[in-house]
């Protein structure tokens, strides 16, 4: 029998790794990003206290398309940049949560960068 490896478990563990080297701060927060096979939630984290200062999903009731694609990750991203330049963050650091920059992450990061964030 062959054993399968737990992906979610690796992602988890890089995300853990990544995370004991990346930190937000309320001038420069932390982009996180999460996704699932229907949707894509990023957000803005002050880790100093511990609060998000902005955020934007495909699971929103204003999004009506579908939310598993490139070109649904690519909106969020201009969106939750929209929402960072109304509270006037215009710098971050990108985690991309264990996932591999590629596909809807990559899409997501453009679209913020896009949107007017820096990182």
């Amino acid at each position: 029998m062959v054993n399968r490896p737990n992906t979610a478990k690796a992602r988890q563990a890089r995300h853990k790794r990544v995370r004991g080297k990346i930190h937000g701060t309320a001038e420069c927060p932390r982009l996180n990003v999460f996704r699932s096979l229907k949707h894509i939630y990023a957000q803005l984290i002050d880790d100093d206290k511990g609060v998000t200062l902005a955020s934007a999903s495909t699971a929103e009731k204003a999004f009506e398309e579908y939310g598993g694609n490139v070109e649904a990750a690519k909106k969020v991203g201009l969106a939750l940049a929209q929402r960072a330049a109304e509270k006037n963050i215009v710098e971050c650091v990108f985690d991309r949560g264990g996932y591999i920059y590629h596909g809807r992450v990559q899409g997501l990061a453009e679209g913020a960068r896009e949107g007017g964030l820096k990182f």
